[in-house]
């Protein structure tokens, strides 16, 4: 009799276990899978570098996205959720169940931002827009940039990384360092330019020294049909030992550039005005795309040593100097005359 009675006492217990076992299953399911608030507008939450989970769910919970943190620990513990998140935004909301939330933050589906890269950009310029965007601190992004050791690191030469930060289309998520940017652009600058080493070799010209002209190529121009002939004509005044005489250089070489080259830039000396070392500059001035890359290795077949332009976003093209003070007579003295009396008719 006792025995038998031991044995109900133990069932008992047991079902009773299994029972409350059950119903915490259920209610802790039942947490999971329930929005803390259903219809509620989406929010864009920012998770910091080195974040914990822990410390993630506390922020969660606080601004009432997910009703309570530990049920949200306590699964990450038992599927084994690695406890660092992904540094940047996510968009998350109360609507979305804790199981939505925590998978969202476990996999890192951060969002990504667009930012485009116009060719012809300078690191300068690039970094201010990378800051309006606010993807990356301009300062952290000039210092890297401007690191002759990174650059190395790349199999670059050159003083800087200004030439090597392909300009394109790209999507960063927010809080990203700096670095990983860069490296996104140069390697993707390496990828464009790999077909392109053969013909290098060919021409007998370094990657750097490709990259400087075509730098300047894509500062002088923004019409792509005349790429290769302004590419033409630098590299016939090399050959013919030459100076490029080439503005945009040295407006590079101004600190501060205030937007009106005068004479006396023309002939103040740095190492990028080209009106006075012979040569091409130490570096890139710009970063250029692949069409001025490719005008630079394959110029047209010109004899061509000038260009002036003609005010409409196009050049005109000359052989001898003479030829050429003809043009500049045409399209810069008597062409900005006509403009101007334009101008005060107009106004007039």
């Amino acid at each position: 009799m006792f025995v038998l009675t031991r044995k109900r006492v133990i069932i008992f217990v047991s079902c009773l276990a299994l029972l409350i076992s059950a119903l915490f299953a259920a209610g802790f399911e039942y947490y999971l899978v329930r929005p803390a608030k259903r219809g509620a507008p989406d929010h864009i939450f920012f998770v910091l570098q080195g974040s914990t989970l822990s410390g993630v769910a506390d922020k969660l919970e606080a601004k009432g996205i997910i009703p309570s943190k530990r049920a949200l620990l306590l699964w990450a513990n038992i599927r084994g959720y690695d406890r660092k998140i992904k540094t940047g935004d996510y968009k998350l909301s109360s609507s979305m169940s804790p199981l939505n939330i925590l998978n969202i933050l476990s996999k890192g589906l951060v969002l990504t931002y667009s930012v485009t890269i116009p060719e012809g950009f300078t690191r300068q310029q690039i970094a201010e827009l990378l800051q309006q965007k606010r993807l990356a601190d301009k300062n952290d992004f000039l210092t890297l940039t401007g690191d002759t050791d990174i650059a190395k690191g790349y199999g670059i030469s050159s003083p800087d990384l200004e030439g090597y930060l392909y300009p394109d289309t790209y999507q960063f998520s927010r809080g990203l360092p700096a670095k990983a940017i860069i490296d996104v652009m140069v390697r993707h600058f390496l990828d464009v330019v790999s077909p392109l080493r053969k013909r290098m070799d060919e021409l007998g010209l370094s990657l750097d020294r490709v990259v400087i002209l075509a730098s300047i190529v894509e500062k002088e121009t923004g019409c792509e049909a005349e790429r290769p002939l302004i590419a033409s004509v630098f590299l016939n005044r090399i050959k013919n030992d030459m100076r490029l005489d080439s503005d945009p250089t040295v407006i590079y070489g101004i600190k501060n550039f205030n937007g009106n080259l005068t004479k006396n830039d023309l002939i103040t000396p740095t190492p990028y005005n080209t009106y006075v070392v012979k040569g091409i500059p130490p570096g890139a001035i710009a970063n250029p795309g692949v069409g001025a890359i490719n005008a630079v290795l394959y110029p047209a077949q010109t004899n061509y040593l000038y260009f002036v332009s003609k005010n409409d976003g196009t050049h005109y093209f000359s052989e001898t100097t003479a030829e050429h003070n003809q043009a500049v007579k045409l399209y810069q003295i008597e062409g900005q005359g006509r403009k101007d009396k334009k101008e005060k008719n107009d106004a007039g």
